[in-house]
């Protein structure tokens, strides 16, 4: 009741105040806490106040409109802000809309309804998207099978899929953990929980879910995966008329001719992978390059892609950052084989020495989808049962700026994002 009250006193105070200064939040390496900056423009669209995204204005700044509430907020939360004359604003937007300048100003109109696909239950591991949105202040709500088959998807703009295997076998964690109360647990969990919605096996229910997830973006849905919930997700789509699970993950064997009967088209980024058909490897196909990769711990970084701000304003959205060098981290799903990517497909990221793309993104239908390689920027390799990333550590993280861009860019003016 009192933050329906404040609100409602936001939305009718403000109008009264004159506008003769902007609140500026500054994304370069000035800024204290990039992180909860992301939290300041979402919740200050929460307050129904304009937010104004800077493309490539000193690390994809922020401009709103100057209320003592949203710079008390800044205060609180230790982000950096600056407070300028309306004259100094408009030089700043009148600068950006230069045609040789390479930047733009994007309205940010209404804070997007987030969703995370995650079970409800503890696993032994974290996620990174998670702790992001944590951290930064920018509520969602957690989802899972039930919720998908019920209708629930419509309700929300943006929906981010936990670490997840769409292919039924259990993130083929059987070799390591077969043997582990909370392996015995996600099987027991999962089985029962097809059951109840008349499935025979898991990875048809999963199917379900990934099919279902897929008319959510046709439809004018924002989805992000990151780690194994990127290309089991494909997998999963391209094998709808084949068992692709060995005996031990759904109780009988897989088809023999599971390769052949692969069909790439329903896939959104993926071609012509071939199936990693051991259940004893932690792999499920050559789309990732987690274990043919050789690239040296201090070498491994990756480079994000250039786009034009008043052109291409979605990827140009989604990789604002004071850093064009993002320090490279793994995870089962660390980067995608180049080979093995969709031509139509946009990669705004890549190590190009190891030939493999990191942050690749693509549209579909009404909706886009965006896959980002590797568990957790700040870790490099997060073992299963590892603690969480204390952000407070990492309050300018360039790798989890990246997931943010993905958050706040469903806010954006739809006419903006048409190209």
């Amino acid at each position: 009741m009192l933050k329906k009250l404040f609100i409602f006193i936001l939305v009718l105070g403000f109008p009264f105040l004159a506008y003769s200064t902007k609140l500026l939040i500054p994304m370069d390496d000035s800024q204290a806490n990039h992180l909860k900056a992301y939290g300041i423009a979402y919740w200050s669209l929460q307050n129904q106040v304009e937010v104004q995204w800077l493309l490539n204005y000193r690390g994809g700044s922020f401009l709103i409109d100057h209320h003592k509430e949203i710079e008390t907020e800044c205060v609180i939360r230790g982000v950096s802000y600056e407070v300028i004359a309306d004259v100094k604003a408009n030089g700043i937007l009148a600068e950006i809309a230069q045609p040789e300048v390479n930047m733009d100003a994007v309205k940010l109109e209404k804070a997007p309804k987030i969703a995370v696909y995650s079970p409800k239950s503890k696993l032994p591991w974290d996620d990174a998207v998670t702790l992001a949105m944590t951290y930064a202040e920018i509520p969602y709500d957690v989802i899972y099978d039930p919720e998908i088959i019920n209708g629930d998807l419509s309700k929300y703009d943006w929906l981010h899929l936990h670490h997840e295997d769409f292919t039924g076998q259990y993130g083929k964690f059987w070799g390591a953990y077969q043997h582990m109360p909370w392996y015995k647990e996600q099987v027991r969990e999962s089985e029962e929980m097809a059951r109840q919605f008349g499935f025979l096996k898991v990875s048809e229910l999963k199917l379900f879910v990934a099919q279902t997830i897929k008319n959510y973006v046709m439809n004018g849905g924002f989805l992000f995966a990151m780690c194994s919930a990127t290309d089991t997700y494909d997998i999963a789509l391209c094998a709808e008329n084949t068992d692709i699970c060995q005996p031990m993950f759904d109780h009988d064997p897989a088809d023999p001719n599971m390769q052949e009967k692969l069909d790439y088209s329903k896939g959104f980024a993926f071609k012509d992978f071939i199936l990693s058909k051991n259940p004893y490897e932690y792999e499920y196909s050559d789309i990732d390059a987690t274990r043919t990769r050789k690239v040296n711990k201090d070498e491994d970084y990756f480079t994000l892609f250039e786009f034009s701000a008043k052109w291409d304003p979605v990827p140009t959205m989604l990789c604002q950052n004071h850093k064009n060098m993002i320090k490279g981290f793994m995870g089962q799903t660390t980067a995608y084989n180049k080979d093995r990517i969709k031509s139509d497909v946009l990669i705004m990221g890549e190590n190009k020495a190891a030939n493999e793309a990191r942050y690749i993104h693509g549209e579909f239908g009404k909706g886009t989808w965006t896959f980002y390689g590797g568990h957790d920027p700040e870790d490099y390799q997060h073992f299963v049962g590892d603690p969480p990333t204390e952000l407070d550590l990492h309050p300018n993280s360039p790798g989890y700026r990246l997931i943010l861009n993905n958050v706040l860019f469903p806010a954006a003016k739809k006419k903006k994002l048409k190209t």
